[in-house]
């Protein structure tokens, strides 16, 4: 098989930039709440359009495609789970003709988020379900031209494996990430030192893993430094919030500045991560920023926790997650979307 554009761009650059959010882009472009994003890859094809090329014109060398909710389980809840093919190729095809106008290599990574059901026995989804639903959504994106599949916010073990084991069906190289939100750990209580080692026991493990969302960019940054310190030598995403949201006028706002995310960006870098980009409230000129920031920043020494908590704000926790049981799985779990 000819090398996949991902694995070209990671030989030949140090790092490379991801895009910022998917529903904080669309809502300020009219997407109603509740409204599956999903349907707007057929009914506004303009809108996705532009979102994409946003991205690609602030600097993005990756974006994912408008399809994280494109599975079965959840389209089912809007009675569309018959389209999930059309819709997840359709979101790709928008990408591949973005990309393919870019004048230089840009990747087209086929979003795949949660199903938003649980596992057994706690639940009741199995991971044959899981991998059947994934695969159909993986053969959507791949039809429609995406390079890469892009596994996020995902928070059981269970789930990233059947994810894995969907994109090996598919034939398609994938990059997972997961999301930590509970006192450093995921709402099913899996640690960044537990995700790194477990990655690499699968048999069809990802180009790159990392985390995404979760609570502000600080955390994100605690998380990926457990990452870096657990040896991984497998390339690390860092996709983080821009900010902390705060409800105002009916809205809800991320209080990250253009300049937060420079430094984010130039943190994560300095941490170790190869991937860095923003997820929800993470707007164009937040990626111009960072861009710029990784760019005209040389490469300085890992930052330490202090330095991370004076500039990116307080951590949301006293603890990583590692190392004690304070954030063993207590709630039940959420959907959400970046």
């Amino acid at each position: 098989m000819a090398q996949d554009a991902l694995s070209k761009l990671l030989e030949s650059r140090d790092w490379l930039m991801a895009d910022g959010a998917t529903g904080t882009n669309l809502f300020n472009m009219g997407l109603s709440s509740g409204e599956p994003p999903e349907f707007w890859n057929v009914d506004q094809a303009q809108n996705i359009r532009t979102l994409y090329k946003s991205a690609v014109d602030a600097g993005s060398d990756i974006f994912l495609t408008n399809t994280f909710g494109g599975n079965a389980s959840r389209l089912k809840l809007h009675g569309a789970q018959g389209r999930v093919r059309e819709l997840n190729r359709v979101g790709a095809a928008i990408g591949r003709e973005i990309a393919d106008a870019a004048g230089r290599i840009v990747v087209v990574a086929g979003s795949v988020g949660p199903t938003g059901e649980i596992f057994e026995p706690m639940g009741t989804l199995t991971h044959a379900v899981a991998v059947e639903m994934f695969h159909e959504q993986a053969e959507g994106l791949k039809e429609g031209g995406a390079d890469v599949l892009w596994v996020e916010t995902i928070s059981a073990p269970e789930e990233y494996a059947a994810a894995a084991e969907a994109a090996k069906l598919a034939g398609m190289p994938w990059c997972g990430t997961m999301s930590f939100d509970t006192a450093g750990r995921t709402m099913m209580g899996t640690t960044s030192a537990a995700m790194t080692e477990m990655v690499e026991k699968l048999a069809y493990p990802p180009l790159a893993f990392g985390a995404n969302c979760g609570v502000g960019s600080s955390d994100l940054m605690r998380t990926v430094m457990g990452f870096i310190t657990a040896g991984t030598e497998r390339p690390v995403i860092a996709k983080g919030n821009a900010g902390i949201p705060k409800y105002h006028d009916g809205h809800i706002h991320y209080d990250g500045t253009p300049e937060l995310m420079g430094e984010y960006a130039v943190m994560a870098r300095n941490a170790g991560a190869r991937i860095i980009g923003g997820c929800c409230g993470t707007m164009p000129e937040h990626l111009r920023a960072m861009r710029r920031a990784l760019e005209e920043t040389p490469k300085g020494t890992p930052p330490s926790m202090d330095d991370i908590a004076a500039k990116l704000g307080a951590f949301s926790s006293a603890s990583d997650g590692t190392g004690d049981t304070s954030g063993d799985p207590k709630r039940e779990r959420r959907g959400r979307r970046g």
